[in-house]
């Protein structure tokens, strides 16, 4: 206990129990407990103890009755010590001379920190706060005592100071009047510390600073926080230079022009700038608690010539909800709250050149009510106005990442072909399954689940199988680059097709029921692309060659304990790897390279040949026009150093 006062009960019947405490029942040789004797009383010491009978347990309290305040110069009835009492009891319950309960209390009780002496009428002179804060310790506000949290605190001993070590006060109720500044070289409270302060940072005492104090009232410059806008890349009289693929489109306001668009984690972001030239589809869960309206569609465009374009905007009331409502909790009734809302937005951007030349907005509007989920649809879409009939030319050439591969059908009349993967929707049947474009250089791998019966055929499930799988390879040739055009042959690449199952390939029938062996249930995509250029500074890639691949398994029937007529699971999947190749192919190592490795930096820890790489063409951290100069430069230093150090110089001055 630390307290002056602990309470305990007795559970039972406590008519006749006779409670009795003993104080030190600890033997100070063997150090072990003094046998219990009944024969005690309910005071021991400064101890009392007293009984509050009840109808099935008993309070029972010890108190302590002396006094906690620390001694005062020629007092007494006090504590010498802060650490006052330390002391051993026992509490006792007996039934005549038969011992029922003991309890042992191990009492640790600290002096009081209040004030209880003679307070002096002397007035305290108050110093200029301005620069001498009152005081060192503000929080030390008893007179010889320990004041908790206080720290700073010269009557706190160690041993004090360790109950309440971590709950310090800080600032400058806790002491800290006389902070190190920015300056000192072992500060580090700089938010944003300078690579240059190590060099030119201060080495000087606390009692030297330049800190003028808290209560100091002076002139503040407080510092300026940037507005969220973008600076507008032109000066006074010059037009806007234009965008670049990928630059954020702003408004007439200098700020970024959003469409509610799909984070990296799944999620809608409300607020997600669009980006020049990169086209999106997304769809946003919302219900008419949760939906928010987005920027409003006077809004104009920087076109990117320092012009502001107008959009064109066109309503239309959507009559068919079923492909917006994905979820209704209950049937439309004359009490249920329903809204006008905007159901899906159209954004169709005409560019030439740097520049955005028209913008048409088709705006879906229809009825949300209040228990539907409304999966909003937001798209953008850029058209080249160097195109006919809306067809899309694009200024890069190039295949760009996150772009949709071209494919074609050349087997078909109308040659525009698809090279898509699974987009698994619902429980992940390949029944409800949607489909979604290969995009250029993102490795994927998505799948769907194929329903089958015991008794399902072998012959028949590999030719289901394959059949889904080349569902979503409806082409035969694919573009090597962006703009591959249909007209000319040479820019489409035939797809390498592997047979699912060999030519040289036994198949197997299947003779046992629910095991199928050699089932195509993974469809490999495997593209081989290099980077061929660069145009306007953004890399060029080009696709070299296409391969279609599967992998086979074997299929067994799942079931518990009885295999009835039940349906098991397939799971068939479809992956997409991007494979990244030299453009060319690189230069043959000569026999010099292959005999000698001195000079091979490769296979050496030490490499002379870049003793001098910042001058090289291999350096690409600067341009080398600066890395000519700044070469000469050192030059001239050390030829000048050389000539100062000659002793024929020195005869000279």
């Amino acid at each position: 206990m630390s307290a002056p006062t602990v309470n305990s009960f007795f559970l039972g019947n406590s008519s006749g129990v006779n409670f009795s405490i003993i104080l030190s029942p600890i033997d100070e040789e063997t150090g072990k407990l003094q046998l219990a004797n009944c024969s005690g009383s309910n005071r021991a010491g400064d101890w009392n103890l007293d009984v509050t009978p009840g109808v099935n347990a008993s309070k029972v309290t010890i108190s302590l009755t002396r006094n906690l305040q620390l001694c005062l110069p020629n007092a007494t009835d006090c504590c010498t010590t802060p650490l006052c009492v330390v002391e051993t009891l026992q509490v006792l319950a007996c039934r005549g001379s038969g011992l029922l309960a003991q309890l042992l209390i191990q009492a640790e009780i600290y002096a009081n920190s209040s004030f209880a002496g003679n307070v002096s009428e002397n007035a305290t002179v108050i110093p200029d706060q301005v620069f001498h804060p009152l005081g060192s310790c503000p929080c030390d506000l008893t007179a010889g005592a320990c004041d908790v949290r206080c720290c700073c605190d010269l009557e706190c001993t160690p041993d004090l100071k360790q109950l309440f070590n971590e709950s310090c006060f800080t600032g400058v109720f806790g002491g800290d009047v006389n902070p190190p500044f920015d300056q000192l070289c072992s500060s580090q409270s700089m938010e944003y510390t300078p690579d240059w302060f190590p060099f030119l940072c201060v080495q000087s005492s606390l009692n030297n600073t330049p800190f003028l104090g808290y209560f100091y009232h002076g002139s503040i410059t407080t510092p300026r926080v940037p507005p969220f806008k973008i600076p507008l890349q032109s000066s006074p009289g010059k037009l806007f230079t234009g965008y670049r693929q990928g630059d954020p489109i702003l408004t007439e306001e200098n700020e970024y022009f959003t469409i509610p668009q799909q984070s990296m984690a799944g999620q809608c972001v409300g607020n997600a700038p669009v980006a020049y030239l990169q086209d999106f589809d997304v769809k946003c869960p919302t219900s008419l608690a949760s939906y928010k309206e987005g920027l409003p569609h006077d809004v104009r465009i920087n076109s990117g010539t320092g012009d502001f374009i107008q959009q064109s905007v066109t309503y239309t009331t959507v009559t068919d909800t079923g492909k917006f409502l994905t979820e209704s909790e209950s049937l439309h009734t004359a009490e249920v709250l329903c809204q006008n809302v905007t159901f899906a937005e159209h954004y169709t951007f005409l560019w030439k050149e740097n520049s955005i030349e028209r913008i048409n907005v088709t705006v879906f509007l229809g009825r949300l009510c209040d228990g539907e989920i409304l999966a909003q649809r937001f798209t953008v879409t850029f058209l080249s106005l160097k195109g006919t009939n809306a067809t899309r030319v694009f200024e890069n050439p190039g295949y760009q990442v996150g772009k949709p591969v071209r494919a074609a059908n050349m087997n078909a009349s109308d040659t525009f072909g698809s090279l898509n993967i699974w987009q698994p929707v619902g429980r992940g049947l390949c029944t409800s399954a949607t489909r979604t474009p290969v995009l250029f250089g993102l490795d994927s791998h998505s799948g769907c689940i194929l329903e089958v019966g015991i008794n399902e055929d072998c012959s028949h499930l590999r030719g289901n199988v394959t059949e889904k799988l080349n569902s979503l390879l409806q082409a035969t040739h694919v573009g090597k680059r962006d703009n591959s055009s249909h007209s000319d042959q040479n820019d489409w690449l035939e797809i390498i097709r592997l047979d699912p199952l060999g030519s040289d390939t036994n198949v197997s029938t299947g003779s046992l029921k629910g095991i199928c062996p050699d089932i195509p249930a993974n469809l490999n995509i495997r593209i081989i692309f290099a980077d061929v250029g660069a145009v306007q500074g953004i890399t060029q890639r080009e696709i070299l060659a296409v391969q279609i691949s599967y992998s086979t398994i074997t299929w067994q029937f799942q079931c518990g304990l009885i295999c009835e007529n039940s349906i098991s699971f397939l799971p068939i999947t479809s992956s997409v790897q991007f494979i990244k190749v030299p453009a060319q192919p690189p230069v043959p190592m000569t026999r010099y390279q292959l005999n000698y490795t001195e000079f091979d930096c490769n296979r050496n820890d030490v490499c002379w040949p870049q003793l001098f790489y910042p001058l090289t063409q291999f350096y690409t951290g600067e341009p080398y026009s600066q890395c000519l100069a700044k070469g000469l430069i050192l030059a001239f230093l050390v030829l000048l150093a050389a000539i100062m150090s000659n002793p024929w110089f020195s005869k000279l001055w």
